[in-house]
């Protein structure tokens, strides 16, 4: 949860913890009782099963002095499910490392490793990073989305005006288009929808990844290998040799990666990827860090959206309610609005952990390239003369794009008020 100011606007913790709870003891006892029966093996089964099913995003397995705490992430927050006793603890983890190939004799370094879905009978595979603490080994579950579902750029939460521009900007036939943002704000599923545009029999696409997270019928996609050398760099070099149209990268991660991925926009290829940027904006230094020249920069970048997600109000628990004073004020209301609006919040029911969301959608920020904001960059003016010309431009801010979604019902004001927390520069 956010601010003082806002607790009213949502479930406060204290329902929380309740709506928790009853789910918390219902997988424990069931958990507890296959443990008596059968062991830690079907145990481990039996919770990567119930992590899928509550559509949780990770696993983490931390362990303490009285053995292993289990969290799952669901819509982006942590929830405590239980805690193992401490017999449990090597034979819980040897059993997830030996599922994710991982070495069950080295404890005191970091380790990745994938369970693949044919091991768990899933169609979504799993990838694990683990490591020492003070109390043992921990292991983290990346829950990988499912690969036979794609979500279309029409589903992503774009307000009107910016999904048309995204629409139009990814059929152009060469330049960079890069979604940013921090670790967990969609990016990825943002780039595979763009792809998806530019998947047909026309074109030649091909996909650098590590990994590859979903496999795409008539696409050419490749999973890079560090341990043999086999690196974005290596494989962007020989994949422009192979007459691309369209290439997505996973993420642009170092300067040689930036430099080529912007030379190959000029040259007449279709470049998506990913970068960790706070906003739209924060890319014009990053890349200026990568060494690249800010002339290709303005030439080669076409598209660049900054994303975040935030949580949807329970559609069980929902109800209207007037704004107060502080509503007002984060919305940015006149008076004669403040008297017409109702905003909408969740009660917190069984449904959604007693915390009025349930699931996720995106807010965006869509730059495009004017001729004034690239001779701006050009001049290497201040980033916030370049806001201020963008938003003259006509770029809607993430905050604005969430605004909107709090006015139209589909989230709280605790959410935006959150949103701006974490962009504050």
């Amino acid at each position: 949860m956010t601010t003082e100011a806002t607790t009213e606007t949502a479930a406060s913790p204290d329902a929380q913890s309740n709506g928790l709870e009853v789910r918390q003891k219902a997988l424990q006892e069931e958990l507890r009782g296959l443990i008596d029966v059968v062991g830690p093996a079907p145990l481990v089964d039996l919770l990567l099963e119930r992590a899928f099913q509550l559509n949780a995003t990770d696993i983490h397995i931390d362990p303490n002095k009285d053995g292993l705490r289990v969290r799952l992430r669901v819509d982006g927050m942590l929830h405590d499910v239980m805690q193992l006793p401490k017999k449990l603890t090597a034979q819980v983890i040897s059993r997830l490392k030996i599922m994710a190939g991982m070495d069950i004799t080295e404890r005191r370094a970091a380790q990745d490793g994938h369970i693949s879905k044919s091991v768990i009978k899933h169609q979504r595979d799993i990838r694990v990073g683990g490591g020492p603490t003070i109390y043992g080994e921990r292991l983290v579950l990346r829950l990988m989305p499912d690969e036979t579902s794609f979500t279309k750029l029409d589903e992503l939460g774009f307000e009107p005006e910016q999904l048309a521009k995204v629409k139009k900007l990814v059929e152009v036939p060469y330049g960079v288009f890069l979604s940013v943002g921090p670790v967990g704000s969609g990016k990825s599923t943002t780039v595979y929808s763009a792809l998806t545009k530019r998947n047909r029999p026309t074109e030649s696409v091909v996909t650098i990844e590590d990994p590859v997270e979903r496999q795409m019928e008539g696409i050419n996609q490749i999973q890079i290998d560090a341990k043999i050398g086999f690196t974005f760099v290596k494989c962007l070099r020989g994949v422009l040799r192979q007459d691309p149209d369209v290439m997505m990268v996973g993420e642009i991660r170092d300067p040689e990666t930036a430099q080529i991925a912007v030379r190959a926009g000029l040259t007449g290829v279709t470049v998506l990827s990913t970068l960790h940027a706070n906003d739209s904006l924060a890319v014009i230094d990053v890349f200026r860090e990568f060494g690249v020249s800010t002339m290709f920069i303005v030439d080669a970048l076409k598209c660049v959206i900054a994303q975040r997600l935030i949580r949807k109000i329970c559609p069980d628990c929902r109800e209207e309610y007037t704004p107060d004073a502080a509503d007002v004020a984060a919305l940015k209301l006149s008076g004669e609005e403040a008297a017409t609006t109702k905003l909408v919040r969740g009660q917190g029911c069984d449904k959604c952990f007693s915390t009025g969301y349930s699931g996720r959608t995106g807010v965006f920020e869509v730059l495009t390239f004017s001729m004034e904001l690239r001779q701006a960059i050009l001049e290497a003016d201040g980033k916030g003369d370049l806001r201020e010309i963008a938003v003259r431009g006509g770029l809607m801010t993430l905050e604005d794009a969430a605004r909107r979604k709090v006015l139209r019902g589909e989230t709280t004001v605790e959410e935006l008020l959150q949103l701006q927390t974490a962009i504050v520069d």
